[in-house]
């Protein structure tokens, strides 16, 4: 569904709130809100961008699946955000690399690519929001690479379970799951899953985790390499 953006959706984004008036009205004027559902493939590998988004509410998946099948999260986009990899196609006129899908229902701002070229060739101010977001989502994608590189799997798969359980004890997850958000094999996600419930941390049920000992996990989680 598309219509027309809420008048104040620039206020979300900071460095946006702060064009100059005429970079802000055209911004306004050619930019549309998109609602997407959950589930939904907001872009896959081979494909060409077709909008800027930037996301208001919700959150999008952007993962890569190898020639063995096998999937790693890159990272996810959530409200407030834009998606680098959408940034650097539109960018490079070059087709995605890898897919994006939407994990909850998801607003959006979507700007048509003629209107972000046109926008980037007027707008200093825009060209900068855009750089800006560009760069440090870069750096994020740079810390998730030195994660997997060089980090334990131990040590990662005990901070992924503390960050999916947030403030409670149970996660509706697969060690499949669990294994492509950690870019690992299920066979080495559910050995550690099993050292994990031996030390009585964990208990594993048919897709879901419950986190019986917190403290061993967080020890874990923040001791060294």
């Amino acid at each position: 569904m598309n219509h027309a953006p809420d008048s104040d959706w620039l206020s979300r984004f900071a460095e946006l709130a702060d064009l100059d008036a005429e970079s802000r009205r055209l911004l306004e004027s050619r930019a549309k809100i998109v609602e997407i559902g959950a589930g939904h493939t907001v872009f896959a590998p081979g494909k060409m961008p077709e909008a800027f988004l930037l996301l208001l509410d919700g959150a999008v998946r952007v993962q890569q699946v190898g020639e063995s099948g096998r999937e790693i999260v890159l990272y996810r986009v959530s409200g407030g955000e834009s998606c680098i990899m959408t940034t650097a196609c539109l960018l490079s006129d070059e087709s995605y690399q890898a897919e994006g899908v939407t994990e909850t229902d998801v607003r959006a701002v979507a700007l048509a690519r003629n209107d972000f070229d046109d926008l980037m060739a007027r707008s200093a101010g825009f060209r900068r929001f855009v750089f800006t977001n560009y760069a440090s989502r870069m750096s994020d994608i740079l810390a998730i690479v030195e994660d997997v590189a060089f980090h334990r799997l131990d040590k990662r798969l005990a901070q992924k379970l503390l960050d999916l359980a947030a403030d409670g004890d149970s996660i509706d997850i697969t060690h499949q799951r669990l294994a492509t958000e950690l870019g690992s094999a299920r066979e080495v996600v559910s050995r550690l899953m099993k050292e994990f419930g031996r030390r009585g941390w964990v208990e594993t049920r048919r897709g879901q985790v419950v986190i019986v000992k917190r403290a061993g996990l967080a020890d874990l989680a923040g001791s060294g390499s």
